[in-house]
């Protein structure tokens, strides 16, 4: 519970020992003063506040208001005839009760009643059948009514604000704790996200690694066992068995510490996809030209790795498929994207057959470079062969601190 809290808590308490604070007060006051008349007078009028107290205490918490009321204020108007400390003290309950408990214009017939009565009081009794003495009477009950009305409403209206600041708060603090609840759940989502997009990774790295290194490894020994008449060529196809064998092994170990390829580490994308080609040329016996437009600039390390492992998976395509005799690879520097060709003239295919299938290749070039919020595009048919395009938005390697 907030300090404003336990502040109206204690102020209702307040208000409601109000009634029997202001009757005992004035009733004290009516006693010392010694007020004319019999000692059996004084005890009537005691009599009375005991009866008001008692009625306030029976009737204030009733469903019936506007009896209570009614009674309330002919109790005051009896006691203000009996002496005028009880207008001036215990008069202000009739004002309070008739305006918190009587609805709409019933308030101020509640407060008039109430005036009349204290008024009549303070000038002695009812005011003399003459002009001045009702005109007098008539604005004195009138200023006391205005009075209330307005200060009643300021407090209506301060007590509205309140009501509706306190709403507020307790909007915010239920929108606090969804939005926490809604932090907590994006958070497992995120963790979640993270793993999914982390085994996706590894699933292309094992691919772009492993998969391919073991497709080349056995297309080699293939070849090394259909070679058993040529020791030379027999010899030749098993190195390169070996050389992929190994090559394939450092790949994996870079990709499960998620370190880009080796070809990046010593020479820039151009030269790197150059020799990857040459690696692939020699060991598939297929011409690769490699063709680089625009100006070269150093990329993010996650573009560069991106192009070459499409252009890995290109290729890998080529020597599993095609059958071509020629691949072309173009590098195009472009002022807002960096795109990357590899065409074939080899068989083709119908990529509408093969989009939602084909293996694992495709998809996860079209996964790393839409990661990229790149575009890639296949162009194929049969007899026509194959155009690979992949292109990324241009993201500058950050140049090295001092």
């Amino acid at each position: 519970m907030t300090r404003l809290d336990r502040w109206e808590r204690d102020l209702q308490r307040y208000l409601a020992a109000v009634p029997y604070v202001l009757l005992a007060v004035s009733t004290v006051l009516y006693l010392l003063a010694g007020e004319q008349g019999p000692w059996y007078d004084r005890l009537v009028t005691l009599g009375l506040a005991l009866l008001a107290a008692a009625w306030i205490a029976l009737m204030q918490r009733g469903s019936m208001k506007a009896l209570y009321v009614t009674g309330l204020v002919v109790l005051i108007a009896v006691l203000s005839s009996r002496g005028v400390w009880f207008a001036s003290f215990f008069g202000f309950v009739g004002y309070l009760h008739s305006w918190s408990y009587l609805p709409g214009k019933w308030r101020f017939a509640g407060v008039t009643a109430t005036a009349a009565g204290t008024v009549a009081a303070y000038m002695g009794g009812p005011p003399e059948p003459t002009l001045t003495g009702i005109l007098t009477y008539v604005l004195l009950t009138g200023a006391i009514v205005a009075a209330v009305g307005l200060f009643s409403f300021v407090g209506e209206v301060t007590a509205e604000r309140s009501a509706e600041r306190k709403r507020t708060v307790a909007q915010l603090e239920e929108a606090m704790r969804e939005n926490a609840g809604l932090h907590a759940q994006l958070l497992v989502q995120a963790r979640e996200a993270g793993v999914m997009d982390e085994r996706q990774r590894m699933a292309g790295e094992i691919h772009d690694t492993l998969a391919q290194g073991l497709t080349g490894i056995i297309t080699q020994l293939q070849a090394a066992t259909h070679a058993k008449d040529d020791e030379d060529a027999r010899e030749r196809h098993l190195g390169n068995a070996m050389h992929l064998a190994r090559e394939s092994l450092a790949e994996a170990r870079r990709s499960i510490h998620a370190v880009g390829p080796g070809a990046l580490e010593s020479a820039p994308l151009p030269d790197a996809l150059a020799a990857v080609a040459a690696e692939w040329s020699e060991l598939n016996g297929v011409r690769a030209e490699v063709t680089t437009t625009g100006t070269v600039r150093p990329m993010h390390p996650e573009v560069e790795e991106t192009l070459l492992r499409t252009a890995q998976e290109a290729l890998a395509n080529v020597a599993k498929h095609a059958g071509a005799g020629r691949v072309g690879l173009t590098l195009s520097y472009m002022e807002d994207v960096v795109a990357l060709d590899v065409r074939d003239d080899g068989a083709g295919f119908d990529p509408e057959r093969v989009r939602d299938g084909g293996g694992f290749g495709l998809p996860a070039m079209r996964r790393r470079v839409t990661r990229l919020a790149g575009a890639l595009e296949i162009e194929s048919e049969p007899g026509a062969g194959t155009a690979v395009s992949a292109s990324v938005p241009v993201v500058l390697r950050e140049a090295p601190r001092a």
